[in-house]
């Protein structure tokens, strides 16, 4: 009986050891066969997002556009606010940079294929059931590319549970499109590592200054040891963490044999060096000419419908630039493969620009430098006891004429700002909004030469505290290429944004007259011809008697030569050629001297009346270091696809302008100005030796002050002046010799200091020598001594 029980209870636990190895089994196949389907319907669509097999071979990626000097500077970038990205090649990454990557992420990285078994077994045991959180994550560098690419965020746990298996099956899918380096290349250019450094470029250069190449060991290490948790492991916020992951990730390299021990321990006791600078357009070298490339190259074309009534000289020059100018408009005019309009945003090009990073710079130190330590003192000085400071008005006017022009400028600046247009839409009225700028004390920052300054002011206190700062534009261009190699458009593009250089245009003043007098040379006069040295009276077309003054006293009632007054900027001569021509053939020759602006055909317009822009001023100075010949700015050279195809080229355009005897007549009289005239001081005060030509410029009341200077290799000018016209110097310290010159000097050493740049003072022009000193008596025939004009029945009525 004993036994027959034993028996029984024998075949009873063979049968429910078999009942539950095979309930066991069942479970196991089961669970095989569930997961088996879960993937193939996860293969095929049908739980979660599975991306086509189009898109997983060409994912969908945005890359910021770049913009890089002539000199292979990276000047900035054009991106989406979370797409500041640029591709990078994998040859273009360091080796420290992959070595971390992989020893820290997934050492398995080179034997798998897309999912790590032992890594996931490690993980779900190690941290799924014994809940250990050292015990590692099961992520292959594939998976997480694939999280990167095809997964959103989740909001919970179980989410990023049921994510999971479809990230598996996006790596095993990855992995069958791409090369190992592909994958490792494409994770470390989505990344995201903070401060608007997405992507390993971005990220290289925003924390270290440098490229992915460049970087150092304990670098590469440091920005690797982000991508575990770049906010926990932030290198800006937390030091003592980000060297402890740093060491981390070191110490997984040296285990894996990527460096040795002695080199492990010597990283990991360098200190966190750092050299951080956010990604920001409105920082960094050239702003202005980063802001008015991505202007020119996302014009749409113009809709006069969409232009002001006051706007037809704008819609008229834009509209002339999309037929003429292929880089206005360039994204719209120019189509990819799939025949969408570019975006340079997200398309990942590079633009190849003319500017020179260490021209750059110069000008920016030279503007700087003068306008903070001399013109800004100087003019807070002569204003800080003045009622009405910042405005100037001429004496005649009476306080109450004065006040109403002030109140009438600071309304029209309320009403365009956008603190009054949130205030309007919010149903606030002008009454209102103008008691909340005269009385409502807000703590503000606001620009100065040394640094922002936290304040409490009025908003209208702000407005006039800006109004108070000088504006400037500086412009350098290469003589006989064209390109733009140095561009500045205001004192700070944060504050100040408002491009003087191209969009700005102001009254030129005597950088007038050399268009003037070549105008005269075309007509047959030479810069020996002589003429009495009186005040000029000349009626306009409608009998109006125009009498210009001017600024000097010399040589009154004498003979003086027609270099004599371009070398001194004297008005009476300027006039007396003006005399013998004519408007409309004047205003012709602007505009073959590029000038596009509107221009009023009167005779005062000798005198420097017309708006001109700094750039228009530059390209046509070219003409006089060209032999008559005038070169448009270049400003791009080439734009590049992210994949480094060329898709656009831009070349040189050129016109003529003036024979060639005109312009050398023209030139010589022009490099007088600077041997011994108005420009005199660049030789006395700044010791520049260089064979140059220039011209100063100052217009009534001192509003705008001007130079321009070029020598046989580059041509550039600077304007200097307030926001307002009637914002200026009460005395001659206004005047261009005195604003503008000292700024092109200040570069013009700077650029003749670097030798690499290929400037030299010792460059000559390329003049015959009948036009050298073409004043200085030969003994020659009497054809080559200085002749005087027999008057006109007009000038014996006048003089």
């Amino acid at each position: 009986m004993k036994k027959e029980t034993e028996k029984k209870s024998i075949r009873f636990t063979h049968g429910l050891r078999k009942i539950i190895n095979i309930s066991i089994w069942g479970c196991f196949a089961l669970f095989l066969l569930v997961s088996v389907g879960i993937f193939i319907a996860i293969e095929n669509g049908y739980i979660g997002y599975m991306p086509p097999v189009e898109q997983l071979e060409n994912p969908i990626d945005r890359y910021a556009s770049q913009v890089i000097s002539d000199d292979g500077v990276l000047l900035g970038s054009y991106s989406y606010s979370k797409d500041n990205r640029f591709h990078v090649k994998y040859r273009e990454l360091s080796p420290f940079l992959v070595n971390a990557l992989i020893a820290t992420e997934d050492i398995r990285f080179q034997r798998h294929s897309g999912i790590d078994v032992k890594g996931l077994l490690r993980a779900i045991i190690k941290r799924g059931i014994l809940m250990q959180k050292s015990g590692g994550g099961g992520s292959t560098i594939t998976q997480q590319l694939a999280k990167q690419l095809f997964s959103p965020s989740a909001g919970s746990v179980a989410e990023r549970i049921f994510q999971k298996p479809i990230e598996w099956v996006i790596a095993v899918r990855l992995e069958k499109y791409y090369t190992k380096e592909e994958i490792i290349n494409m994770y470390l250019n989505k990344f995201d590592f903070l401060y608007n450094a997405v992507g390993i470029q971005s990220a290289a250069r925003t924390y270290f200054n440098t490229t992915p190449k460049n970087l150092k060991p304990e670098e590469a290490a440091t920005l690797i040891g982000m991508c575990k948790n770049p906010s926990y492991y932030n290198p800006v916020k937390f030091t003592e963490r980000s060297i402890q992951r740093r060491n981390t990730v070191i110490a997984q390299m040296a285990k894996y044999g990527f460096i040795d021990n002695a080199v492990c321990d010597s990283l990991s006791k360098l200190p966190l060096e750092l050299n951080f600078a956010r990604f920001d357009h409105k920082e960094g070298l050239a702003p202005y000419f980063r802001e008015y490339l991505r202007l020119t190259l996302i014009a749409q074309k113009p809709d006069r419908s969409k232009y002001a009534s006051w706007q037809q000289q704008k819609f008229s020059d834009d509209s002339l630039a999309w037929e003429t100018n292929p880089l206005y408009g360039w994204c719209n005019k120019n189509r990819k493969a799939n025949g969408d309009t570019y975006n340079i945003y997200t398309d990942g090009l590079k633009i190849y620009t003319t500017l020179d990073s260490r021209m750059q710079q110069y000008a920016e130190d030279a503007v700087r430098d003068h306008l903070s330590n001399t013109l800004q003192p100087s003019f807070f000085r002569e204003k800080r006891r003045d009622k009405y400071a910042p405005f100037s008005f001429p004496p005649d006017l009476t306080n109450a004429e004065k006040e109403e022009i002030v109140n009438k400028i600071l309304h029209n600046t309320i009403t365009q700002s956008p603190r009054y247009k949130m205030m309007k839409d919010a149903g606030a009225s002008d009454k209102d909004i103008e008691q909340v700028f005269k009385t409502q004390k807000t703590e503000m920052s606001v620009f100065s030469w040394n640094g922002m300054i936290d304040t409490v002011m009025t908003p209208l206190d702000s407005i006039r505290y800006y109004k108070s700062f000088l504006r400037t534009a500086f412009m350098a261009m290469d003589a006989h290429t064209g390109y733009v190699k140095s561009y500045v458009g205001g004192i700070d593009f944060a504050n100040f944004q408002y491009d003087m250089a191209n969009t700005g245009r102001r009254q030129i003043g005597s950088t007038m007259k050399p268009f003037v007098y070549s105008l005269g040379m075309i007509e047959g006069f030479t810069p020996c011809d002589e003429m009495l040295h009186v005040q000029q009276k000349l009626l306009d077309e409608n009998g109006i008697l125009w009498t210009p003054k001017n600024s000097s006293s010399k040589r009154i009632g004498e003979m003086v030569t027609l270099q004599w007054g371009l070398q001194n900027s004297d008005n009476w001569v300027t006039a007396y050629l003006m005399s013998r021509l004519s408007t409309y053939a004047l205003i012709r020759l602007l505009r073959s001297y590029g000038m596009r602006g509107e221009i009023e055909p009167t005779i005062s317009m000798c005198l420097g009346t017309p708006d001109i822009s700094v750039a228009e001023m530059v390209s046509a100075y070219s003409v006089f270091a060209n032999r008559g010949i005038r070169m448009e700015p270049l400003y791009v050279t080439r734009i590049e696809d992210a994949y480094g195809n060329t898709v656009s080229s831009f070349s040189l355009r050129v016109n003529e302008v003036l024979p060639e005897d005109a312009a050398y007549k023209i030139l010589s009289m022009l490099q007088s100005v600077v041997d011994g005239g108005t420009a005199g001081r660049l030789r006395s005060m700044y010791g520049i030796k260089a064979q140059m030509g220039g011209k100063t410029g100052t217009t009534q009341n001192q509003s705008d002050g001007w130079f321009m200077g070029f020598t046989p290799s580059l041509v550039a000018g600077c304007w200097v002046g307030g926001e307002d016209r009637s914002i200026h110097f009460n005395t001659m310290e206004g005047q261009g010799a005195n604003v503008a010159l000292p700024i092109y000097a200040k570069f013009m050493k700077k650029v003749y200091a670097d030798k690499q740049l290929g400037y030299s003072e010792s460059e000559k022009f390329d003049v015959p020598d009948e036009y050298k000193n073409p004043c200085v008596k030969r003994n020659t025939n009497e054809s080559d001594k200085p002749r005087q004009r027999t008057p006109s029945g007009f000038d014996e009525f006048f003089n």
